[in-house]
């Protein structure tokens, strides 16, 4: 075997794993559209860089038949690519979105590092208390009623604790969800603002089974942009972001 038919079973294998990890990350972790509203593409380019590419390309280098020490160079590159891929996919598993708050007038995405393992403990349904491994769950968060909870939480806010970060203060989404179409508007007004809007939100309409008069939008706040999330007043859930800028 020469070194390039090694470099290509390496890359063969590399690939196949590539593949299941990326369906893992693409479907579940960070399913459509949060893929890209959490900056899933960035973290996945990391992380197939380093199992495509290093891996195959070392394995390339070092590879000559017969070489003495071939068997501990080959363990050596595989053992760094394992470590740079493990290490790689740990960060985007801290990283995957575990929840999408509703709270007040947008949709936050609420990441697994978000979130304090002692205010987990603190929600008051057992589904708030975990980060969830199989894709964010919709939820509500409600500003508390009492005068010092409020301030508390003013000053938890300066600090980056929002109230979307504090899963005492969620509900099922269904108890928000009319509050939450209310604030809406209705989408054919973002068509209205200009030429890139329309053309994205008619490429929505024309794809969906719903009326243009029966979807409305709010914000959806992204890692680095926002964008608008799409929702339905016949079931009062939301249904697909779209990357326009609500604001």
């Amino acid at each position: 075997m020469n070194r390039f038919q090694a470099a290509g079973i390496h890359l063969g294998i590399s690939l196949t794993i590539a593949t299941l990890v990326g369906c893992l990350i693409y479907f579940v972790w960070y399913p459509h559209p949060y893929f890209q509203v959490a900056g899933g593409s960035t973290l996945m380019l990391l992380i197939m860089g380093v199992d495509i590419v290093i891996g195959p390309l070392l394995t390339l280098v070092v590879y000559r038949a017969g070489k003495k020490g071939l068997r501990f160079d080959l363990a050596c590159i595989s053992l760094l690519q394992a470590c740079a891929f493990f290490y790689g996919l740990s960060v985007i598993a801290e990283a995957r979105p575990v929840f999408i708050v509703a709270a007040l007038d947008r949709f936050i995405p609420v990441y697994a590092n978000d979130l304090d393992d002692a205010d987990l403990a603190q929600a008051k349904r057992s589904e708030f208390a975990t980060r969830s491994w199989t894709g964010p769950r919709l939820v509500g968060a409600v500003m508390p009623t009492d005068a010092k909870e409020r301030n508390d939480l003013a000053f938890s806010g300066i600090a980056g604790k929002d109230l979307e970060k504090l899963p005492k203060y969620y509900v099922p989404y269904a108890d928000v969800a009319d509050a939450m179409l209310t604030k809406a508007k209705p989408l054919t007004e973002l068509a209205a603002k200009s030429q890139h809007n329309k053309a994205l939100t008619d490429r929505y309409i024309a794809g969906s089974s719903q009326l243009a008069d029966q979807l409305a939008y709010l914000p959806l706040q992204g890692r680095t942009d926002s964008y608008t999330m799409i929702l339905s007043r016949t079931n009062k859930r939301p249904l697909d972001a779209i990357a326009i800028d609500p604001w």
